[in-house]
């Protein structure tokens, strides 16, 4: 059967998401655990593969197995082999011709900035510190051009290997409560750094160095120099993934 997991995890401790040779991951982990629990060798497909550094509360992964422990008891038994710091939330069986990254889905992330004069340390794994002042106002109006089917070449990485730039973005809200400033954005995918780079650039537009209107331009430019800087990886969580049937 194939079973898909619901994965949260502090990614402080990690090399990201995928297996690499110079470090410790997230895949790793989990084909370890799942393979003792199961008896059996365990591959694990990731729905993001997030970065070095970056959290989720709900990342989607699936694997093909032949226990016959029911797919729901999986995440009961294998938190109990898990480090602290990842935990899975739910578990369940899918059909066979599911795959986390190739399904329709909605995929929803948050960049959070802590906005004040000295750093907490509490907040220090899980969001930017940023200690200017940053004008919330201008970063929401810069967050609404943003909003849409858009080409964002722009606001992805030099390193993304895709056959399109382009990507709709359902909303994207920028709030901020006790000097923590959060950034949440929901679209259809999402390209290499592409959540970090809008952070970064909607900090810049926050500092005045960029004005709010001046996204359309970097959006019609399809020129990465054009965006502000990618914000630190451990100020990003995914929040979650919706799948849905295409009507079609």
């Amino acid at each position: 059967m194939r079973v898909k997991l619901v994965v949260a995890y502090e990614g402080t401790n990690y090399c990201g998401w995928q297996i690499q040779p110079n470090g410790i991951t997230i895949e790793e982990v989990l084909n370890e655990n799942l393979s003792q629990l199961l008896g059996e060798d365990i591959k694990v497909t990731g729905a993001s593969r997030t970065d070095a550094g970056v959290h989720s509360m709900g990342n989607v992964a699936v694997f093909d197995t032949n226990t016959r422990m029911p797919a729901e008891k999986i995440s009961f038994a294998l938190n109990q082999r898990l480090p602290e710091d990842i935990v899975v939330q739910d578990s369940c069986e899918v059909s066979k011709d599911f795959h986390p990254r190739f399904s329709n889905s909605i995929k929803t992330y948050e960049y959070r900035i802590l906005n004040r004069r000295f750093a907490l340390p509490l907040e220090r794994n899980t969001s930017y510190f940023y200690h200017y002042p940053l004008d919330v106002k201008k970063m929401q109006q810069a967050a609404s051009y943003l909003v849409g089917e858009h080409d964002f070449t722009s606001f992805s990485s030099v390193h993304a290997q895709t056959n399109t730039f382009v990507r709709t973005i359902y909303s994207l809200d920028v709030s901020k409560g006790n000097d923590m400033i959060s950034i949440r954005v929901t679209g259809n995918g999402f390209l290499y750094n592409m959540v970090r780079i809008i952070a970064g650039t909607l900090v810049q537009v926050g500092a005045g160095m960029i004005e709010p209107e001046r996204i359309e331009e970097i959006l019609e430019g399809k020129d990465r120099a054009l965006a502000g800087p990618t914000a630190p990886a451990h100020g990003l969580t995914m929040i979650g993934i919706e799948y849905y049937h295409d009507r079609n």
